[in-house]
């Protein structure tokens, strides 16, 4: 953990995602204290105003405020891809080490299933799925998560597969350890650079799957303050009011921006190999 700890804060772009994404939270956290109005308040007679000492990122064309709003929308898009990726994560692991291990079978029929699921554009397979649940904040975290369910499962299997056969995986069922005992104890701790990598960049491609539904008309329900739906909004007006739609677009790349720079970070963290080249 201590080693864990100095290269980490010894990694730039670990350190400087981590603080973006620090930044995001904190803005989600706080948002009542920190949002000047209420996201929901309309005040038509302030539509469509430009960044000012009043509205510092502007209004609507109903009058709401847009920082306010963003900063709302933050709680949406973390809650969104925090649950979803839990999903996801929670799956595919246990599909990709059900197929790394026992292989046979289980692997032959969870990989054809995996790669069924994967030939869809991931766009597409949430659109099919919202369009069989409906719009709603859970059925679009649910959504998500199974679309991204397939990436970890392979990412689990393809790790599985190089650690299985080790020394001393072999040493434990030599002596009648339970395949349930070495999955846990033996296998799992030793795939868990990869995936927690993965669940860094997936979080990322959440909150963009998110807005894309939202902007779409089928994600979250009209009247909740999303960046997605803050976007749809925003096109309409683009040539006369840019700010509607500018603004909440700077958000979703800021927040996705971090989480990838978090994860490539990671990944340099992570790497047995650039530790060996280090020491």
């Amino acid at each position: 953990m201590k080693d864990f700890l100095y290269r980490f804060f010894h990694n730039k772009l670990a350190v400087s995602g981590s603080i973006i994404l620090l930044l995001f939270v904190l803005m989600a956290a706080f948002a009542p204290v920190l949002a000047p109005y209420d996201p929901f308040y309309m005040d038509p007679a302030a539509a469509l105003t430009g960044p000012s000492p009043e509205h510092l990122l502007g209004t609507d064309n109903m009058g709401r405020d847009i920082l306010s709003r963003i900063i709302y929308g933050s709680q949406i898009s973390l809650k969104v891809s925090l649950a979803s990726v839990a999903i996801a994560t929670a799956a595919g692991v246990v599909l990709g080490v059900a197929a790394g291990y026992f292989g046979g079978f289980t692997d032959a029929v969870i990989s054809r299933i995996l790669e069924v699921m994967l030939s869809f554009p991931e766009v597409l397979l949430a659109l099919l799925i919202m369009s069989i649940l409906g719009s709603s904040l859970n059925n679009i975290m649910l959504a998500i998560g199974i679309v991204y369910t397939p990436i970890f499962a392979r990412i689990a299997r393809g790790a599985v597969l190089s650690v299985k056969d080790s020394l001393y995986v072999e040493a434990a069922r030599s002596i009648g350890v339970r395949d349930v005992t070495i999955i846990v104890r033996h296998v799992l701790p030793n795939i868990l650079s990869p995936i927690l990598v993965q669940v860094t960049l997936s979080l990322a491609f959440a909150i963009l799957s998110e807005a894309a539904l939202s902007f779409l008309g089928i994600g979250v329900e009209p009247d909740i303050p999303s960046w997605g739906i803050m976007l749809n909004n925003g096109k309409a007006w683009i040539e006369i009011a840019w700010w509607v739609g500018v603004f909440p677009g700077i958000a979703i790349a800021l927040a996705v921006l971090g989480f990838n720079i978090l994860g490539d970070g990671l990944r340099d963290v992570l790497d047995p190999r650039l530790r060996n080249v280090e020491n």
